[in-house]
């Protein structure tokens, strides 16, 4: 580690960290100098490695302006060896008053990115552990023509509604965005969605079959951007149908693209996207403090 420099930026500095070429430039990511500007991130919570004065490994925690949490790696790129990637992590570590959550965005595909080797290996060297994995998928296009069958569908009447049936279902099929929701408001998306999403009941839909509700989808238009940000069905079957149902309210309010969550182990859960029109965009790997 001859003539490696690990710091973090100053004020103005900013420039270094959007000097290094992005390695997984296919991976949709939050923009960093939007970050900056919006006070999520900070310089003071970015850190570089320069060897020869060229940046070879950069991270940036963000904490967004009112969040409840600690700030949590959210970009950690790396060009060189681990343990370059793991001084980096420790240096900042120690600054930032312990280990934080680290959530890696990599390619659906990641394990034949060799892009995503080192940032992963720095992270377990320096005593982070792997948790778990949520794949990203969006729509465009037009909705999959999927036969009602049985079921019909309703807005959510209000919301001791959506409690009620929320209380049902122990393990939601969907949940997007689980993570920032955890991180900055401290909330369980799968328990208590309401704390979080905060549009109208009538932006929630029901499934039904023989008029007794066995689904329920929040398609939430009014969010960053559109997405089924809550899926949970009391019947397994009902999953078509309310995707299909869901992804075709958020087109009549115009969305040109709707995004969804899914745990990498639920094969089921993703394959039913996948015959609603859903293509996998982003993995997520979140690894914890040991």
């Amino acid at each position: 580690m001859t003539d490696l420099v690990i710091r973090p930026l100053v004020a103005g500095e900013e420039h270094l960290f959007t000097s290094m070429p992005d390695p997984l430039p296919g991976v949709p990511k939050n923009d960093y100098a939007g970050g900056i500007a919006a006070g999520g991130y900070r310089p003071e919570r970015t850190w570089v490695a320069l060897r020869g004065g060229r940046v070879v490994g950069r991270a940036a925690w963000v904490l967004p302006p009112g969040a409840v949490g600690r700030p949590w790696l959210e970009w950690f790129d790396l060009t060189v060896e681990p343990e370059v990637g793991a001084a980096l992590l420790r240096a900042a570590h120690a600054a930032l008053g312990g280990p934080t959550l680290y959530h890696a965005a990599v390619p659906p595909t990641w394990r034949d990115e060799p892009a995503v080797v080192p940032p992963m290996a720095a992270a377990r060297l320096a005593g982070l552990v792997e948790q778990g994995e949520r794949v990203r998928f969006a729509w465009t296009g037009t909705p999959r023509e999927v036969s009602p069958g049985r079921y019909t569908f309703r807005p959510a009447a209000d919301r001791a509604e959506i409690v009620t049936l929320v209380a049902r279902i122990a393990a939601p099929q969907i949940l997007t965005g689980t993570e920032t929701a955890r991180a900055v408001a401290g909330v369980d998306l799968g328990t208590d969605p309401l704390a979080w999403l905060s549009g109208p009941p009538r932006t929630w839909r029901v499934a039904l079959r023989d008029g007794e509700p066995v689904g329920l989808a929040a398609a939430a238009g009014d969010a960053c951007y559109p997405m089924i940000a809550y899926l949970g069905l009391v019947d397994p079957d009902a999953l078509d149908a309310l995707l299909a149902d869901a992804v075709a309210v958020l087109r009549a309010g115009g969305a040109e693209e709707v995004v969804a969550d899914a745990d990498a182990y639920r094969t089921g859960v993703i394959a039913g996207l996948e015959r609603a029109g859903f293509r996998p965009v982003r993995a997520r790997i979140t690894f914890t403090p040991a």
